[in-house]
């Protein structure tokens, strides 16, 4: 049977009101719950005393649920003439309750008639869209509510608050400043008679005041049984309850469907701060597991870790714990914890609402973690950069004991953007240092770690410096992109013949790389507050050369699926500049993370059109490609030269042009230049990889392995 609208337009409609409880007889519709939903919320707000006018009360039991427990002072108004017969006639009993007809926008009823006013489900009937007309018509009903309410009283709607009603709503109410609080409804007691709306139910309770002037309307939530939480907006009011009906609909979803294809994240807030005190990742596993629900808690920290941050790396942490839904469960930095205990109590009730519809209640769910504590993360500085935003520095506790810095943008939280190595344990211990690891003191008069570095791109990077000549014994960097200075200050540390050019656009990160980060400037390293589009324009007008051009620089634009660099740094015009600043026999590093595969395959193809020799190395586990472009003047005139040599068209059979001279295709030409050019660098780089070795024993592994894949790319190489 079709009991609700054609067009969401007959809301409005006192016919399709009188039709509808035709069809549906004396069986009532329970919009949004029953009274034993409701009631602990209603109880708070109305006295057994008050004077109550329910607003559109339909066949609805409401009213005489409150009735029966000692609230007689009760009027129901409809539009509807049959629901008012059939309600009247149901009531006979109840004497002291009356139904009228009559439309809420305008009513009879005397200025302060009734103390409170209760509307369930009217206001979403009627505010259908945000259409002028209906506007008028919610508007219409809001001040003959206000109208009717005595000082004080209490205007209790129960909504499912979509977009458009919630936004009237507030809009309208701002402007008399009454307070509003809104109450998440528990409907797990019953879900109404026929379960047809499945968004989180809302009682929002307004109380009447007299307006008086540059009074700040007082805005609060209560999510369950919790204490009002109070905002310090209308704005922030929206965003809350969107947040609330996202969890709602997520609760349903985890609890009355099969495993979820797609990890679902989910933002816990408390009443202590504005931003979410956990964040909660849902892993349902494909396979059949014994093991129903676990909660894995992440040390504070760790949640940068490839493992914990990434979807492919919960999914691996979820098949290895062995359980059917993992739900991963991660801590703000933004506040404090007291111990792992006190966070289970936290979470336990909130999480078991995550629980699959295979658990049973009453089995003791795990909570799993690393270690026995939730680790500790003390932020050392916060800043502000006219680029990046706010960012904070912050040292937390490690693997092995260590205690590690990091460099964080509060714009992308899961994103380490710096991390060196303290030296030091966390446990207080002094640790044996390694040879040749150094110190640099950072602010707070800790020492940093000077062999260690932390990306494995950044190792990758290293690697292109095995592409020069051996007769180059002092080559010229140029390193765009400084950060936390780490791949700098290790260049310096461990290439002491190395000129190092390092431009950077944010002078803020420049002042963080010194004082945090331990990087410093000495007659070797030349730093340069500059965009680095302009700078190597400049240099390529001046007609200056470097053996070494880096690119090790984020975008602050992620909606194209390219992180770094800026699409700027990568279009065909300023990659040929950037070739033009290299020597012949140069070499282009490029760190690039992209995610998205056909823009890749763009970025790629552009540099290929570029460079005569490309290869590239993917970094396991990270999104990032280090892309190596190698600069050959022999190469690229061996090319062209094979290319004029083709233009007459040679015989099929012998390979000759009518001058009788035997000419080569150009594919095979190409191919031998190529060949040239592999025999070169294989030797160059078997040699190279010796010198890197001895030079940096620390990352030595992760460069022949660079170089090694670099061979492989070589000896696949096709033009």
């Amino acid at each position: 049977m079709n009991l609700l609208p054609r067009s969401h337009t007959e809301f409005t409609s006192p016919e399709y009101w009188d039709s509808f409880f035709k069809k549906r007889g004396r069986k009532a519709f329970e919009w949004y719950g029953e009274y034993n939903n409701l009631c602990g919320i209603l109880h708070k707000y109305i006295k057994p005393a008050d004077k109550v006018l329910m607003v559109g009360c339909g066949n609805s039991r409401l009213s005489e649920d409150m009735y029966d427990v000692g609230y007689h002072g009760i009027v129901n108004i409809d539009v509807s003439d049959i629901v008012i017969r059939q309600m009247t006639e149901r009531n006979r009993k109840r004497e002291e309750m009356s139904f009228v007809k009559m439309d809420v926008t305008q009513m009879s009823y005397e200025e302060g008639t009734f103390s409170v006013a209760v509307d369930k489900g009217t206001l979403d009937a009627l505010a259908v869209d945000q259409e002028e007309a209906t506007l008028a018509t919610v508007n219409a009903m809001f001040r003959e509510v206000s109208r009717v309410l005595r000082l004080g009283g209490r205007y209790i709607i129960i909504s499912l608050l979509q977009e458009q009603v919630i936004q009237a709503l507030v809009k309208h109410f701002a402007e008399t400043s009454w307070p509003i609080r809104i109450h998440r409804v528990d409907m797990e007691k019953g879900d109404g008679d026929d379960g047809e709306f499945s968004l989180p139910v809302f009682a929002v309770v307004l109380t009447k005041f007299k307006a008086l002037p540059n009074m700040k309307q007082i805005v609060e939530v209560c999510s369950g049984e919790d204490s009002p939480q109070r905002l310090e907006s209308s704005d922030h009011l929206l965003t809350t309850v969107k947040e609330m009906q996202y969890y709602g609909l997520v609760r349903q979803q985890l609890a009355h469907s099969k495993p979820q294809a797609e990890q679902l994240q989910i933002s816990l807030y408390s009443h202590l701060g504005s931003c979410a005190r956990y964040t909660l990742w849902v892993v349902d596993s494909d396979k059949r597991c014994s093991n129903k629900f676990a909660i894995f808690i992440v040390p504070q920290g760790r949640e940068t870790e490839w493992t914990f941050c990434t979807d492919a790396g919960r999914s691996s942490l979820s098949s290895s714990a062995g359980f059917e839904r993992l739900v991963v469960v991660a801590l703000s930095r933004e506040h404090e914890y007291k111990d792992m205990e006190s966070v289970k109590a936290e979470l336990s009730c909130k999480v078991m609402e995550l629980a699959p519809s295979s658990y049973r209640k009453g089995v003791q769910v795990p909570f799993l973690s690393i270690g026995e504590d939730i680790g500790s993360r003390t932020v050392r500085h916060r800043g502000h950069s006219e680029l990046s935003g706010d960012y904070i520095v912050e040292d937390t506790d490690g693997d092995g004991g260590h205690i590690f810095r990091r460099l964080i943008f509060l714009t992308n939280q899961n994103v380490v953007q710096s991390e060196v190595r303290l030296l030091g344990s966390s446990s207080g211990k002094k640790r044996k240092q390694k040879k040749g690891s150094g110190g640099r003191k950072s602010g707070g008069g800790q020492l940093i770690d000077q062999s260690y570095l932390a990306c494995q791109h950044h190792h990758a990077m290293l690697a292109g410096l095995a592409f020069l000549p051996p007769q180059v014994t002092e080559p010229q960097v140029l390193l765009v992109g400084l950060g936390g200075g780490l791949l700098a200050a290790f260049l310096n540390q461990h290439f002491p013949q190395v000129c190092l050019e390092v431009v950077e656009i944010d002078a803020e990160m420049s002042r963080v790389a010194s004082e945090w980060f331990g990087f410093h400037h000495n007659n070797k390293v030349n730093v340069r507050i500059a965009d680095g589009l302009d700078l190597i324009a400049q240099l390529a007008e001046k007609g200056e050369k470097r053996q070494v051009v880096m690119f090790d620089v984020d975008s602050k634009d992620t909606s194209l699926g390219l992180s770094c660099p800026p699409p700027a740094f990568l279009t065909p015009q300023f990659l040929t500049t950037t070739a033009q600043i290299l020597d012949d026999g140069g070499v282009f590093v490029l760190n690039l993370v992209c995610r998205d595969e056909a823009l890749q395959k763009s970025v790629m193809d552009r540099i290929g059109a570029v460079f005569p020799c490309v290869m590239a190395v993917d970094i396991p586990q990270e999104v990032n490609r280090v892309v190596f472009a190698y600069k050959s003047a022999q190469f690229s005139a061996a090319a062209a030269a094979a290319a004029s040599s083709s233009i007459a068209t040679p015989d099929a059979a012998n390979g000759t042009c009518d001058g009788g001279v035997s000419q080569k295709p150009n594919a095979v030409a190409k191919s031998e230049c190529v060949a040239g050019l592999q025999r070169e660098l294989l030797e160059r780089l078997g040699q190279s990889a010796k010198r890197l070795d001895r030079q940096i024993r620390s990352v030595s592994a992760s460069c022949d392995v660079v170089l090694a894949e670099c061979v492989a790319d070589l000896q696949q190489l096709t033009v």
